[in-house]
């Protein structure tokens, strides 16, 4: 069976029975077994997989069959999927299964798109690596020493390898799109509130959102199209219509588009990245679009903002782990305290310790207001500098990475080279406004390279249309 492009292609062939969902399943199965050695998946639903595709085809046979009809999707180990288990790439989770579905996860349900199995990640979707999952790290298909991107690296990873058509991860300061443009996929961060968070579980609240990796513009407008959208379980859901995002993806008038010089000059920016970004502002400009380039001097504050406002937000959320109601409960404790302590020091990782305790001094009485308060002021200067340059221009591009995918335990002793893996991609997270990552090369290595495009928020038609365009040069 062929690796195809998008869910376009599979419906055509299933049309005319070329192939079946059954088929298409076991297809996909057979090359994760092929590829166990990524360490992509956590867990394989094999035989209800195989069954849904079953009572598929019949719907297919009778005309009832949903929008997603053929679609194998894999979820990042963040999202609930009840009575599966659900461990957030951390041992504290140990044995927990969920007791619903994700608003995401029905909404894919409800139109018959086929759940393959949940995908290693970073523990609590904390690093930029893959290499922070209790169960090991997820290994790039294009260099097997080499890191996928994180925390989403086995989403990145599953789609990269053709061991499904589309992933859901999480993106909290670039956790789809960094990986995205590792593994050389389409990484979409939709605006802050587009998606509802109803079964996703917090890393950090006010920037965590879920997103789409594909290898097609078009199913990864479909899936937004379909999981997007107002929810009673999430107040903080938008109540804004959903487009119909997959709907006449052409952009064909001239557009006034921006690049952000720093991005450009930065001395960490890889010389292949700095070449492939510049080729494209050419042929922007070589097309007669209007392609300038801006400042935008509180990007150096962007990082460390970031870093405070969501070790803050970890520390609170996080709290809850405490090996008393579900999942991992150390024996070493005599006492309730000691219980609370041994449970949470034995299971949770190192990456996540250090965010949990830089989060609880940032938010203690004699620390709150030199750091947290300051940061929240910072964070909104940034959002309305953001929303200033994109009310005068229809995009932002930029370097999704300033280096293509380093290798495995490169940066893991200083995990402030670690953090620098997301310079580029917190801006977007920061001002909560929508980013996706598409494909732009590779290096010498033959390593893949991403481009980034922001735009203002729920504009997520426009960015896909224009990506689009934008693929159509490669």
């Amino acid at each position: 069976m062929k690796n195809y492009l998008s869910l376009g292609e599979i419906s055509e062939d299933l049309e005319k029975g070329v192939i079946s969902c059954t088929s298409l399943v076991d297809y996909y199965l057979d090359n994760i077994r092929k590829k166990t050695h990524l360490n992509v998946f956590l867990e394989v639903y094999d035989k209800e997989a195989k069954e849904s595709a079953r009572l598929i085809d019949q719907k297919i046979a009778n005309g009832t069959a949903g929008k997603l009809a053929g679609l194998v999707v894999g979820v990042k180990d963040v999202l609930c999927y009840k009575d599966h288990n659900l461990q957030a790439g951390s041992k504290i989770l140990d044995k927990f299964q969920s007791q619903f579905n994700g608003t995401a996860i029905q909404r894919l349900l409800d139109e018959d798109a086929i759940i393959i199995g949940r995908q290693n990640c970073d523990e609590f979707a904390m690093g930029s690596s893959n290499e922070n999952s209790a169960f090991g790290p997820v290994l790039n298909e294009a260099d097997n020493d080499r890191v996928p991107g994180g925390s989403s690296g086995g989403s990145a990873v599953a789609v990269q390898a053709d061991l499904c058509q589309v992933s859901l991860g999480s993106d909290t300061g670039g956790s789809v799109r960094q990986p995205a443009a590792f593994c050389g996929v389409i990484g979409m961060k939709p605006t802050y509130s587009r998606i509802s968070r109803h079964g996703l579980i917090a890393y950090a609240s006010s920037f965590d959102v879920i997103g789409i990796f594909s290898k097609s513009i078009e199913d990864n407008a479909l899936v937004l199209e379909i999981i997007a959208g107002k929810d009673d379980f999430d107040s903080t859901a938008s109540q804004k219509e959903v487009d119909t995002y997959s709907d006449d993806l052409s952009s064909e008038r001239k557009l006034k588009i921006a690049y952000i010089e720093e991005t450009l000059s930065h001395e960490g920016l890889d010389e292949a990245i700095k070449d492939r970004t510049k080729d494209k502002i050419t042929f922007l400009r070589n097309e007669g679009h209007i392609v300038e380039p801006v400042n935008f001097p509180l990007l150096e504050y962007a990082l460390p903002t970031y870093y405070i406002l969501t070790a803050a937000e970890a520390s609170s959320n996080l709290s809850r782990f405490d090996g008393v109601k579900y999942g991992y409960r150390s024996k070493n404790g005599d006492n309730l305290e000691s219980m609370y302590k041994k449970s949470r020091s034995e299971a949770f990782g190192e990456e996540v310790k250090r965010r949990i305790m830089l989060g609880t001094f940032i938010l203690s009485a004699s620390y709150y207001d030199a750091y947290y308060t300051k940061a929240q002021k910072v964070r909104r200067l940034i959002k309305e500098s953001t929303q200033k340059l994109l009310s005068e221009y229809d995009f932002i591009i930029l370097p999704t990475t300033p280096t293509t995918a380093f290798k495995l335990a490169e940066h893991t002793s200083n995990p402030l080279e670690m953090y620098l893996a997301d310079l580029y991609t917190v801006q977007a997270s920061v001002s909560g406004t929508p980013a996706i990552s598409v494909p732009n090369g590779t290096d010498s290595n033959g390593l893949p390279i991403g481009l980034q495009i922001m735009t203002n928020d729920f504009k997520e038609k426009e960015l896909y249309s224009f990506s689009k365009y934008l693929l159509s040069s490669n």
